[in-house]
């Protein structure tokens, strides 16, 4: 898939204001117009500029384009980075499937399901003497670690709320929340801020910040929904003679029965040992043999010993 630098269909810098923007999307779709340009490649420049202009009008697509960096270069092979858009404060509403379709495959991957999520804005309209109406629900993801699962924590969580300063252009606004973590919360879950939204209109309530969770990257541990998935290194005599050995889990150590002859790959349940939520996941450890080094006289002996009296070919299924 190609990275698609936007401002540059655009014809704008990165520090275009909005309106600056709105006049190059205008000046360029009258020039590709399929019902006026002559250009062979007219609509698909002209849907190209739709695309472009359809994130680069929005503040919080803007900003959340913006943090994927300028390194990128147009037409570069490009993979959205994981949860490359945990931190943003949206207030914006998901894009149906016709919506999203007829865009590429580039506009899906960043702002497909899951991109969204609130309601769209109601505050455009002009407010008159009287008029109420309640504050937008806001949504954000957030990243925190497998650990605050299994213990529960209270976790200081800084947010970027997009917004368009006097002279027109993007800036990101920080705060910072004291969020509780609640034990077994999952990956997908949503934790509900009441009155921590939008502002209301005329004395009416505040909506609610919506907070999707996410797991960091573990050096550990890989989770699939209430599941927890961690790899295991054992010796080739633990793995050929059978076992009792001890496995790292985010609160304590657990011991596990390694039966004999079992083979690198294998996998075994700690039934309940997951997620600790409603219902409990399980932990699944995929044993990985290990072979320690021939650095020294004596390893090179035991190697050269099991050479020697072990009948043993692993390729004979092989047939060489």
């Amino acid at each position: 898939m190609d990275y698609k630098d936007y401002y540059q269909i655009l014809g704008v810098d990165r520090e275009a204001t909005q309106d600056e923007v709105k006049r190059a999307y205008r000046r360029l779709a009258r020039k590709y117009h399929p019902d006026v340009s002559k250009q062979a490649d007219a609509e698909e420049r002209f849907k190209e500029l739709g695309e472009a202009y359809e994130v680069l009008k929005d503040p919080e697509k803007r900003a959340a384009y913006d943090q994927l960096g300028a390194n990128w270069q147009a037409g570069q092979e490009f993979n959205p980075p994981p949860n490359w858009d945990a931190g943003f404060e949206f207030s914006g509403g998901e894009f149906s499937a016709d919506e999203r379709q007829a865009f590429s495959e580039f506009f899906e991957s960043l702002f497909g399901r899951g991109f969204g999520g609130g309601h769209h804005s109601s505050h455009g309209v002009n407010a008159g003497p009287g008029y109420h109406v309640a504050g937008e629900d806001h949504h954000a993801k957030v990243l925190i670690d497998v650990e605050d699962s299994y213990l529960g924590s209270t976790r200081e969580i800084t947010l970027r709320a997009p917004e368009l300063d006097n002279s027109g252009r993007l800036v990101n606004n920080p705060r910072t929340l004291s969020v509780n973590i609640p034990k077994g919360v999952k990956q997908g879950q949503k934790i509900r801020l009441s009155g921590q939204g939008g502002a209301g209109i005329g004395g009416s309530s505040a909506g609610d910040l919506y907070l999707e969770i996410e797991f960091k990257p573990h050096r550990l541990y890989r989770v699939e929904g209430a599941d927890v998935y961690i790899k295991l290194p054992v010796t080739p005599w633990e793995a050929a003679l059978g076992a009792n050995v001890k496995v790292p889990t985010p609160t304590k150590q657990l011991d596990l029965k390694i039966p004999a002859n079992t083979l690198s790959g294998k996998k075994l349940r700690l039934k309940g040992q997951g997620i600790p939520s409603s219902s409990p996941g399980d932990l699944y450890v995929t044993l990985e043999i290990k072979l320690p080094s021939a650095d020294s006289d004596a390893a090179k002996a035991l190697y050269q010993d099991m050479a020697d009296n072990l009948d043993f070919n692993p390729r004979a299924e092989m047939g060489v």
